[in-house]
């Protein structure tokens, strides 16, 4: 009966290659493959955003994670997310829709100059090809586990590269269109997967099973131990959360082309702000959702931790639940869904880093303006090239045993301070120039490098102390925190640049509006 799982997501996979083709159309120029002429509905970007932050690292470690004592953790810190996302809708969307961009890092190329522009966009590719490399191999843990079951033993690796093949397919040909219209729809499915999860858990452990989750701690959303230890270190201690979770989604959606680039895609500045604030409220639900499942996750199986069920790791728990307490075909639909996020965040980042390459790097180095023919050109083999490395990086991932949502997030803390210390710093700092932003990048994220790696504090566990590293959520804002002070510094040491823009306008006059090419 396995065959018929396997034959639903085969099926699957065909589909939304050939749907994300034809609703992406033909396109003509770099910027219409990159942004799609700025003509893509807010709702259709909203989902898209959702769909590429939060890929198989909510679907799979979420429910883990409430399953082993974070309860509705997540869903505390997705508040903090919505804080982030009015604050980047309010100040830096209006920024990128009125300059004409269509990548972040041009508002810092036309206020400090090609140089931080680059070194920005060098950071963010190579930044995406680490976190997207988890996340790759985040969707390679389902995928096994049902190829297993079918008696097929392929590895890790063989997963990745078929996946990366699959999703490359639609993403070359039909841009930024393609990978949104894909995104709506492959969150619709594995968000409809977890309803359908929670209603057959819910029938299965009853009421009395949900309240024993409830005693166990399973439901519980605020984290309000306030000892200073705990505060720098667990990402769900309340000030953590809510704090560190504005300031890191400031980051993450307000200077990663990742997100930034589906914003810019829609038809008007309004229509990007209510895409960005309306996706902080989506994400919470789908937090809240993936969070029941593990609550009730726990219930199903009498609280026996994952090495007595015969499991590698907490990540397991929702893939093998699908497997194995589903119908056949039914199982088949929610596995297509783990596929879904996974090739939504897969194809948002191969586009996005396209777009970067070209728009930042590539394009910077030419003397006379080349043709959108060959920027087109220029944008699919990037993708291409992407591609490759991005499923080499997968694979270096791939003896992984830890939590894969919490390993993403270190890892954008090694550079989002600095790359959102940069935009803030053009803003509030009106003497800093070129020199100053390069210096302090670089600074911030030898510091972060240091503090990721080398910094551990002492919490009490078990009688004892254990060296623990600082929580993700401050390192974006520690990050800030050291490009400011050290832009600011080396900003004393020479005159205002006669050309500063006023650091708190943000009607884009003064700047010019750098695109991919010029009309």
């Amino acid at each position: 009966m396995r065959q018929l799982d396997l034959l639903v997501v085969v099926v699957y996979l065909v589909a939304i290659a050939v749907i994300g083709l034809r609703l992406a159309g033909r396109q003509k120029t770099a910027k219409d493959y990159f942004v799609g002429e700025g003509h893509m509905p807010w709702w259709t970007v909203s989902f898209s955003v959702v769909a590429t932050e939060t890929s198989v690292l909510t679907v799979i470690s979420l429910p883990g994670g409430a399953y082993t004592g974070q309860g509705f953790g997540n869903v505390e810190l997705a508040l903090g997310y919505v804080i982030g996302r009015v604050v980047v809708a309010t100040v830096l969307i209006p920024l990128y829709k009125r300059g004409g961009f269509v990548s972040a890092y041009q508002y810092l190329g036309s206020r400090f100059g090609l140089k931080v522009q680059g070194l920005a966009s060098v950071t963010f590719v190579f930044t995406r090809l680490l976190a997207e490399g988890v996340r790759l191999f985040a969707s390679a843990i389902p995928i096994k586990l049902l190829l297993d079951e079918f008696g097929v033993h392929a590895g890790y690796r063989v997963i990745i590269l078929v996946l990366t093949a699959i999703t490359v397919v639609y993403t070359y040909l039909g841009g930024i269109r393609a990978v949104i219209w894909t995104d709506a729809i492959q969150m619709g499915l594995y968000l409809g997967g977890a309803l359908l999860a929670i209603g057959v858990l819910t029938a299965q452990v009853g009421g009395n099973g949900v309240q024993r989750a409830l005693h166990a701690g399973r439901f519980r959303l605020f984290d309000t131990d306030f000892a200073l230890a705990h505060i720098l270190t667990s990402p769900f201690a309340l000030p953590t959360a809510i704090i560190g979770g504005a300031i890191f989604a400031m980051a993450s959606h307000g200077s990663d082309q990742l997100i930034v680039q589906r914003v810019l895609a829609t038809r008007s500045l309004r229509d990007g702000q209510k895409a960005m604030i309306a996706s902080g409220v989506f994400v919470t639900l789908q937090f809240a959702a993936f969070s029941l499942v593990g609550a009730l996750l726990w219930s199903y199986n009498q609280g026996r931790t994952f090495q007595e069920l015969g499991l590698s790791s907490s990540d397991n728990l929702y893939p093998d639940f699908i497997l194995h307490g589903l119908p056949v075909v039914v199982s088949g639909l929610l596995v297509a869904g783990i596929l879904g996020a996974a090739m939504g965040s897969l194809s948002s980042a191969l586009n996005s880093m396209s777009n970067s390459t070209v728009a930042d790097i590539i394009h910077s180095f030419f003397r006379s303006v080349p043709t959108e023919e060959f920027l087109l050109r220029l944008a699919r083999l990037m993708t291409l090239v992407w591609a490759v490395l991005m499923a080499l990086f997968a694979c270096a991932f791939s003896t992984s045993t830890g939590n894969v949502y919490l390993t993403g997030l270190t890892i954008a803390g090694y550079t989002y301070g600095a790359l959102l210390g940069a935009f803030l710093l053009g803003r509030l700092v009106r003497r800093a120039n070129e020199t100053d932003a390069v210096i302090a990048f670089l600074v911030t994220i030898g510091v972060m490098t240091y503090m990721v790696r080398g910094v551990k504090i002492d919490v009490s566990a078990g009688g004892g102390t254990v060296p623990t590293a600082i929580a993700a959520q401050w390192l974006v804002p520690l990050g800030v925190a050291v490009t400011l002070a050290v832009g600011g510094l080396t900003s004393l040491f020479h005159r205002t640049p006669p050309s500063a823009p006023a650091p708190l306008d943000d009607d884009g006059t003064e700047r010019t509006a750098a695109t991919v090419a010029p009309e």
